[in-house]
């Protein structure tokens, strides 16, 4: 019986980094407004996205709602059954400190490889264009 890491003793209702150790690919179920204020205090609501793949929410801020509107349109009625891929992205800043945090990353489409010809097709004609 191994004991807990610091992460795995602070409950939480919705994802948090140590919960994805690992990209993966998750499909969106719904997107809806939660109450993350604590029990005694004014609501405070906040948008959050739910995947088929984990039980807990995620709370969206604004990067991850703008990153998933450039792969999946404006309307979030069109996002539910889409899939996007989530990481913990370590360079997530939060009050000036790099704390980490979930972040969404469009499906990349697997790269095309391009030939040599192409490639120097490609760096003769950036050629004629720089300045020295």
């Amino acid at each position: 019986n191994t004991m807990p890491s610091t992460k795995d003793m602070i409950q939480s209702k919705y994802l948090k980094g140590s919960d994805v150790p690992e990209p993966v690919i998750v499909t969106i179920r719904g997107v809806k407004q939660v109450n993350v204020a604590k029990e005694d205090a004014e609501p405070e609501y906040k948008w959050a996205v739910k995947f088929a793949e984990f039980d807990k929410p995620m709370i969206l801020n604004a990067t991850n709602i703008k990153i998933a509107e450039k792969g999946l349109g404006e309307e979030t009625d069109a996002w539910i059954g889409k899939e996007i891929e989530l990481h913990f992205d370590e360079s997530v800043q939060f009050a000036g400190e790099m704390v980490g945090g979930l972040r969404f990353r469009r499906k990349q489409a697997p790269a095309k490889k391009m030939s040599v010809d192409e490639a120097n097709k490609k760096l003769a004609a950036m050629e004629d264009d720089i300045p020295f």
